[in-house]
């Protein structure tokens, strides 16, 4: 008697691997579901029992939080009903966020990843059928397990803390700050990393709370947050607001003035400019250096980049956490 595949569930959420060109405009649009994508993929049968399902079919900066939250429940339900691994299509643009939020919230052993491509479904050298069945054999390995969220693309598998988008339109267009996690060999899923150190939270009942990311960068026009002497209209409508600083997490000496305002009443992280490193945290006592600005009452968020700070910081609000000690265990949790 033949040994049962293992059930892999697969949902398609849109992006550029189920585009192709529309009749009535320019340019590929969102028209495959999962089934389809599956169908592309020779010889996926032989690897494992694939459920597919079609959740949405939209670019992903389409995408909203709560259609992220009910994707991780039909995720669930599919773990429930016996699957090994549990696998995601969507657009890259924000894929990197989409795997960092779930996997603060993804607590089961068996591995969620999210993958995607680079190239249009009818394209020459098409990316998304090889990413697919890279993520199969990634979701069917027993090495995948309690890792979290994953990242498979281009051969390559990320953790999703890590992983970045670094290229615009390259099939190689993801990266991990601190090196990928594996990468695939002749269709086996091998690792070069332990599992990381997670940190779960509660999943939120809705989205009440609101969040500002804000980017500094040289000469910026800073009036439209510091126009008023009492706190500003714009800082009242969020419950957060994290600066994606610029070097290692530094602001103009007129944004450091009203952040030791609002850091009286909002949460306020300060991030990196850069694509990798951490913030620092001791070494420049300039006006709007780190020093000042935790002096302030702002938390530096370490190793964070800017778009997933806002994430982990309006997680941390919905779940009623306490911003500074949170963010200090999650940073924590980064490294050994």
């Amino acid at each position: 008697m033949s040994t049962p595949l293992a059930k892999v569930a697969v949902g398609s959420l849109g992006g550029t691997i189920s585009m192709t060109p529309a009749a009535s405009s320019d340019g590929i649009v969102p028209t495959l579901t999962a089934a389809d994508l599956i169908r592309a993929i020779p010889g996926v049968a032989e690897l494992a029992e694939v459920h597919a399902e079609a959740l949405k079919q939209v670019a992903s900066i389409h995408l909203g939080i709560q259609d992220l939250l009910a994707t991780l429940a039909w995720a669930e339900r599919q773990v429930a009903e016996g699957a090994v691994g549990v696998i995601l299509t969507q657009g890259t643009d924000t894929l990197e966020e989409s795997a960092f939020l779930l996997d603060l919230l993804w607590p089961h052993s068996e591995p969620l990843i999210l993958m995607g491509a680079m190239r249009g479904a009818a394209t020459v050298s098409a990316d998304g059928p090889a990413n697919l069945l890279s993520s199969i054999q990634v979701a069917v390995s027993a090495n995948s397990r309690d890792r979290g969220v994953l990242v498979v693309m281009n051969e390559q598998i990320h953790y999703a803390r890590w992983v970045q988008k670094q290229h615009s339109l390259s099939t190689a267009a993801f990266i991990s700050e601190v090196a990928q996690a594996g990468t695939i060999v002749e269709g086996k899923a091998l690792y070069f990393a332990a599992p990381p150190k997670r940190m779960l939270f509660d999943k939120p009942s809705c989205c009440s709370k609101r969040v500002l990311l804000w980017t500094n960068h040289l000469a910026e026009e800073s009036d439209f947050l510091t126009q008023q002497d009492s706190f500003d209209p714009l800082g009242e409508r969020f419950d957060g607001i994290v600066f994606a600083g610029v070097g290692a997490g530094h602001v103009s000496p007129v944004i450091a003035r009203w952040i030791s305002k609002w850091a009286n009443l909002k949460a306020i992280l300060v991030c990196r400019g850069t694509g990798a490193g951490s913030t620092a945290f001791t070494t420049y006592g300039y006006p709007g250096g780190e020093v000042e600005l935790q002096q302030h009452g702002a938390i530096m968020a370490g190793f964070l980049s800017p778009k997933k700070a806002r994430l982990l910081l309006w997680l941390i609000l919905e779940n009623g956490l306490a911003p500074r000690a949170a963010v200090a265990d999650y940073l924590t949790s980064m490294s050994y």
